[in-house]
């Protein structure tokens, strides 16, 4: 090559600093370089395909659609070639030399602003191009364009002073770069270094990439193909392949939008849910591609936190990046494409349920907690997800499950409320007080085992209108007692047994009173609203935190149970039993409640009991 061709231009101001911001600063992955060539490659193969349609003639046409990726360690040089639409020599001079094309200007505007970077340079020399100097000592681009009156160029540069572009005859069509690497990344010359890249960001490029000789992208993109071109095996082999596991999903949504936004994602549920196994929270699970190139494997903020036991991926055309593609640049966007998404996917759940209950009902109980973590802190979802909530009633047989939906199909006629109790166990909830009222009257509760429950009940608050009321709330109204065998105590023997209770039992209790929510037991306790639940003490004793000490709770008596009317009627002055048996009234309903700290005053209590039962 004669120094007579070679033209030497500096670099224009802006490219310099904009050199300086990518070695320096920009990019926090050196290996982001590999990702940027092939996808300037492949965007260069995709433009000669669409030229091709409208072009008679095409420089060296019977050239392979494919890029060409060889790794040298010893020489230390990594080489990407394409067979696409090359450059010109004006086209070098611009696009690698300045920044009209680039969208370079806007970044730095923006940037001196304080801004992220604005432009989408996915698929442009520019920006993407200018990585690779982060890793490397020179750089040549050998090229030709696709006109076949084309000149042979080659162009090179050490990322500093600027560029000089010299005549070199018999290049082939597309561009062929050499990276001559730094002594200190020569680790970008190995080959399994790069192959591992290549599978981590390129994977789902249109064309072949051929690394030494061997073909690294097998896997489809199948989210960008219709549904009716993928069998289920397709679609099983690849969960596999994305989500890094042996089995088959248990759903798959594939969907495709143009509008609000353009969107192709194929998303899948696990059979099992890890977290469950105390395996510590997973990361998210959805991949993020623009236009077949990864973004981001564990994109958070994509997809709310409490999906993230979903896997597959979300690509986007529509999504501005910053300039080194490792973080959404427009989060109001960003929110949007995942807004879409989640909505896809609890409405593709609501259908699964709706159509296969068994099935449904089997992918609940495994994930059901993430579906309440979504009820407990997502506000944009919560009224939609509470659709997907299932769980056991006192009108279902034990281990049947059963909806909101179905709930409030069964709902008295001027129904307002909707019942529920929390307790660890469908036997502990039945054993207790709180139920009797509701059996009596035919009123639906629904039973509610976990910790996590207190939450989602208290952020729902309400469901179709109707509020969602704990059966063991102090303050409900269910109308007049059903009939009972036995009579009552009169309205004064209630008053003077109530205030009796009080005064025995003291400042343990808040008020004594009667109610009518009983049927077979002599007394309940009930908590005043505000107060920690018992759900809530158990998991704050667990981790040694102060609830602010005993229990505060209304006493509601039975005045229609035999115990409560002898206990009336008997003569209580100078009486030693009957305090004793006022106190285990109380601690019973304690019990029934979950509230009782210590059962050891409660032990020495039956003794006496027992010794003066004798």
């Amino acid at each position: 090559m004669s120094t007579d061709t070679v033209t030497h231009q500096p670099f224009q101001a802006e490219v310099r600093q904009l050199l300086d911001i990518v070695i320096n600063s920009l990019y926090t992955d050196r290996e982001i370089f590999v990702r940027e060539l092939v996808s300037n490659a492949a965007d260069s193969l995709e433009k000669l395909r669409h030229l091709r349609l409208t072009e008679p003639s095409v420089f060296e046409s019977e050239k392979e659609p494919e890029i060409e990726i060889t790794s040298d360690a010893e020489a230390k040089t990594l080489t990407i070639t394409d067979y696409g639409i090359g450059m010109t020599r004006e086209e070098l001079i611009r696009n690698l030399g300045t920044i009209a094309h680039s969208g370079t200007k806007a970044f730095l505007q923006n940037l001196e602003a304080g801004a992220q970077a604005a432009g989408n340079v996915i698929g442009r020399f520019g920006v993407g191009f200018y990585s690779v100097f982060m890793v490397a000592d020179r750089v040549e681009v050998f090229t030709h364009s696709w006109r076949e009156d084309g000149e042979s160029l080659l162009w090179t540069s050490d990322g500093r002073g600027g560029f000089d572009v010299a005549e070199a005859p018999g290049q082939h069509r597309g561009c062929r770069i050499v990276i001559h690497l730094k002594e200190e990344h020569a680790e970008f010359a190995a080959k399994g270094r790069v192959k591992t890249i290549l599978e981590r960001y390129s994977n789902f490029v249109p064309f072949p990439i051929l690394l030494d000789g061997e073909r690294v992208n097998n896997v489809e993109a199948l989210w960008l193909k219709k549904k009716s071109e993928v069998t289920d095996e397709q679609y099983n082999e690849f969960y596999k392949f994305i989500a890094h596991a042996w089995d088959e999903p248990r759903y798959r949504l594939h969907f495709s939008a143009d509008a609000p936004l353009v969107i192709n994602s194929l998303l899948f549920i696990p059979q099992e849910n890890p977290e469950r196994y105390g395996m510590g929270q997973m990361e998210p699970g959805v991949a993020l591609y623009c236009r077949r190139v990864l973004i981001d494997p564990k994109p958070r903020g994509l997809l709310p936190e409490w999906l993230r036991f979903a896997k597959g991926v979300i690509d986007s055309d529509d999504l501005p990046l910053n300039i080194s593609r490792e973080s959404m640049q427009d989060s109001a966007l960003v929110q949007k494409l995942g807004d879409v998404l989640t909505k896809r996917l609890i409405k593709m759940l609501e259908g699964e349920a709706r159509d296969n209950a068994e099935k449904y009902n089997d992918f609940y109980k495994a994930f059901s907690r993430f579906l309440k973590e979504g009820v407990a802190v997502d506000d944009r979802h919560r009224a939609a997800l509470s659709k997907l909530l299932r769980f056991e009633s006192s009108l279902t047989e034990p281990g049947v499950l059963t909806g909101f939906d179905e709930y409030l199909s069964r709902a008295k006629d001027g129904q307002k409320d909707i019942y529920f109790l929390i307790a660890p166990s469908r036997a502990a909830i039945e054993a207790g007080p709180y139920l009797e009222a509701f059996k009596a009257r035919g009123l639906e509760v629904i039973y509610l085992f976990e910790p996590i429950d207190e939450y989602v009940v208290s952020s729902l608050s309400e469901v179709e209108g109707k509020r969602l009321v704990s059966a063991a709330s102090d303050d409900l109204d269910l109308g007049d007692a059903p009939p009972t065998e036995g009579e009552s105590l009169t309205e004064e023997q209630t008053k003077e047994i109530c205030e009796w209770l009080k005064e025995t039992l003291g400042d343990s209790v808040e008020s004594v009173r009667a109610g009518s929510r009983l049927v077979s037991s002599p007394a309940v306790a009930l908590q005043p609203e505000g107060q920690v639940s018992p759900q809530m003490r158990a998991m704050m004793k667990a981790m040694n935190q102060d609830f602010g000490g005993g229990a505060k709770v209304v006493l509601e008596i039975n005045p229609r149970h035999n115990l409560i009317r002898k206990l009336a009627l008997r003569g209580k002055k100078n009486d030693e039993l009957a305090p004793l048996i006022a106190e285990q009234i109380r601690d019973n309903a304690l019990i029934a409640a979950g509230l009782l700290d210590s059962p050891t005053g409660m032990l020495a209590r039956m003794e006496k009991v027992l010794a003066a039962a004798l």
